[in-house]
């Protein structure tokens, strides 16, 4: 299905939404395949934002992270390796208006060796310590039993 012909099969699913009828059959009628979640978001980005809801938007599967942003990414990484995704994210979306999920960031920084370093000290080792412990909880629970 061509970009236009699924805008066309989106529009025939909400008008028929907006007729009562349910999104099944209205996503069946429309020969559009979707979730319920999904229907009732673009029913509810249809009435927020009219016609431009319907335009999917999508373009294949563009590089989020470009240049300018790579090098600002390098700059704040390097100058402080202690901050976390979380604030990057927060930092990116303030300064440069670009939203970037924090697995992306954190799949960014790896890649380029700029993992913050206080997150892999503070995790925990997974040594036989921990797993003697969870065992002796287990034989606990499973011997309490009738």
């Amino acid at each position: 299905m061509d970009p236009e012909q699924r805008r066309a099969a989106k529009q025939q699913m909400l008008e028929l939404m907006e007729a009562g009828v349910s999104w099944q059959e209205a996503a069946r009628t429309a020969g559009v395949q979707t979730s319920r979640a999904t229907a009732y978001r673009w029913r509810q980005e249809a009435r927020i934002r009219g016609e431009a809801a319907l335009q999917d938007g999508r373009h294949g599967h563009p590089a989020k992270v470009l240049p300018p942003i790579l090098h600002w990414l390098e700059s704040r990484c390097q100058a402080t390796s202690l901050v976390a995704s979380s604030q990057l994210q927060k930092e990116l979306q303030e300064q440069l208006g670009v939203r970037i999920s924090i697995s992306h960031l954190n799949a960014v920084r790896a890649a380029h060796g700029w993992s913050n370093v206080a997150s892999q000290a503070g995790k925990k080792s997974g040594g036989s310590g921990d797993q003697r412990s969870a065992g002796s909880r287990r034989a606990a629970v499973v011997g309490s039993r009738p």
